[in-house]
Parts: C-alpha cells; structure tokens; sequence
C-alpha cells in the first residue's frame, strides 16, 4: 500500500504523536534506528519512526552518554524481553543501547543507556509502541462508564426481564442468567487496561482534566436528561444474538451527550490508556441481556460441583453463546424504560462492586 512520504499517518502512543512510515529495503540500510522490531505477535511490516511531533522526549545527558527512565508497569515486562530475551538483544543490538529491567516479580523504571541520543530515543519509542500494542491484547482492568441504575430504571428493568421469561420461555437462552444485574446498568465509553498504580493515577488525573476541558464547555450546565426506551442488537441475525441492548437519547433530541462520549473516548485514546476499537462514535446504549452471562454461570456452577461429568457439560465450549432474540424483539422492540438522569461519570473496577451493586470506582466525576 503506498503512502505519502510527505504527510504520514500520525500515530498517539501514551499522549506523544508519532509520524509513522512503511520501510523498505532501501530504507532499512540508510538509517537503522528506525528497523522495524520483530516478535511473535508483533506486525513489523510498519515501522513508527523515532521522530516524534511536538513532544520533548524523557532523555538526560550523563558522562558516559544519554539515559531515559521509563515507568512501564511490569506485566509488560514479558513482551520487552521476549523469548529467551531475544526482543530485548534485538533491541539492543538495532538502537546500540542497553536496557535495564526490573527482574520478574518486580516492580520498576525501565531504563535505557546510550553513547547517542538517537539511539536512546528510538529504543524509547519502540518499547512505548511494544506497550501499547501488548495494552490491546491483555483482558481489560478498567472501563469508562455512565451508571444508569436510578431505583426507577431498575424497576422497569425488573418488569422487562419478568415479561421477557413469561412471553418467551422456551426460547432458547432466554433464561434468568442472561439477563444483567439491574444494579450494574450502564452506559460503556471504552475499556481500559490499567496495571498498576501510576496508570490509574494517570486515568483519574486525565479524567479530572475532561471535567474542566470538556464536560462544562459542552454540557454548560445543563443536566443530561435521558429517555431510555427501544430494543436492538449486536448482530445481524435476531435467532443468534450475543448482545440486546436498550437505546439511550436525551429528551431535548440534542446530540450533546454523543458528543461528550466522543470528545471522552478520543481523549482517553491518545492518552494511550484506552483499547482501541473499530467504532468511530461511541455506541450509545445499555446492556440488558449478554449471552456471555449464560457461559459465566456455568462456569460458576461447574466450578462448585463435585460432579466431574456435570462440569465436563457445563465447561464454556469455545464456541460463543447466543439466544434467541426474535420473540423479545418481535414483542417488546419499543419497551420504554423510562427516563434517567446521567449524572457522573466513572472509571469503573472490573470485579469489584461498592454496597449499592454497582462497580466499584477508582474516581469519578460530576456530570452536573
């Protein structure tokens, strides 16, 4: 694919901006500080140069070259080193640089020695791109939610899902546990791969920053009064659906909280603390039903039985869950939950819940 040498793509790892070029041959054996890096799971066939736009990068002069601290969590410590340490000696060898990290089980700077300083930044920039691109493959610690769990939804809910099982029983996974939990009922912005301290301090100071730089200018004080009222899904075929999902608007028709979802999400993206996905817009909406609840629940109840066959049946197959969807779409596609009025915005805890039922916040912010 060709691209233009002039005007490449600008790529935002952990809030710096980098010109990214396709290498060749040719380009390889005119500059080698910016060779691709290889590994197993590592697409080499782009490159992110060393230049970077904008941005004064972390490198001190010392008496025997240049040196950079770098604060990288160490569960990413693995995809540095790579097998046998062959990512990290490649490394080495491509920038003329030696890297320092802390031994497995601890926590601390990576930190990179260099007799020139293009050397150091270019062995900078690659572990920042190894990072990020390790950050989009590991399970999500932490996401960006708007709860939408007043006492009123949640009852609506409630006689939702009632009607739901009595009009629809037996239809297939159209059963209790693949319904959500009333108390966790919540709009998703983006989810967040937070290892350790330093990065959630990172995330709450960032969100603190969106309250000031974009939720007051956007909002201005008016309140996000919301209609929660309407049935779709994930998928293209109502038989096999893995999501259903209830339709979220405001009640002035304005597209004020699509754009602060938006403004958010891209804010949290350049950070380099949100994952990545296929979505331009944020998709507004709130999980009611998720055929993944079906696989947990059997994952539960074959972890506790004493029965070897019984887990056997029970274990998760590999293949993904679905329901049937057609008869609750058929029948309740225009179900009004109600009207609710979002009022703050969370960096919310996978797996772990405050005494209200909902998920547990590293911080939050006020929406009003």
């Amino acid at each position: 694919m060709e691209f233009d040498v002039l005007h490449p793509q600008l790529v935002h790892i952990g809030g710096r901006c980098y010109r990214k070029y396709t290498t060749n041959a040719a380009s390889r054996e005119e500059d080698e500080y910016i060779r691709p890096y290889q590994e197993e799971e590592y697409d080499d066939r782009d490159v992110y140069c060393d230049e970077i736009c904008g941005v004064d990068v972390n490198v001190e002069q010392t008496e025997k070259g240049y040196r950079s601290k770098m604060d990288v969590p160490s569960a990413y410590f693995k995809f540095i080193i790579g097998k046998k340490g062959e990512t990290k000696r490649k490394l080495e060898y491509e920038t003329k640089t030696q890297i320092r990290i802390p031994r497995q089980g601890q926590e601390g700077d990576i930190v990179i020695h260099g007799q020139d300083r293009k050397g150091v930044v270019s062995a900078r920039t690659r572990i920042e791109v190894m990072v990020d691109s390790a950050r989009q493959r590991l399970p999500f610690t932490h996401f960006l939610s708007l709860p939408v769990n007043g006492q009123k939804i949640k009852d609506a809910f409630l006689d939702f899902k009632a009607d739901v099982l009595r009009e629809c029983d037996g239809d297939r996974g159209i059963v209790p546990a693949v319904f959500q939990n009333p108390d966790k009922l919540h709009l998703t912005l983006g989810i967040m791969a937070l290892m350790n301290g330093t990065e959630i301090a990172k995330a709450t100071d960032l969100l603190q920053q969106c309250r000031e730089d974009l939720v007051n200018p956007i909002l201005k004080g008016e309140p996000l009064d919301a209609i929660i009222q309407g049935l779709g899904y994930m998928n293209d075929e109502p038989g096999k659906v893995n999501v259903l999902y209830a339709n979220v608007m405001l009640q002035d028709g304005s597209d004020r909280l699509q754009v602060l979802a938006d403004r958010i999400k891209d804010r949290f993206v350049s950070a380099g603390l949100l994952k990545k996905d296929s979505y331009e817009r944020v998709k507004l909406h709130v999980t009611l039903m998720n055929a993944k609840f079906i696989g947990d629940a059997h994952k539960e109840i074959a972890s506790k039985s004493q029965d070897v066959r019984q887990q056997e049946q029970l274990q998760f197959s590999g293949e993904r869950e679905y329901f049937d969807a057609t008869n609750v779409l058929r029948m309740f596609r225009d179900y009004k939950f109600g009207e609710h009025l979002i009022d703050s915005l969370h960096i919310s805890q996978r797996g772990f819940y405050d005494k209200d039922g909902y998920y547990a916040a590293a911080a939050k912010v006020p929406l009003t």
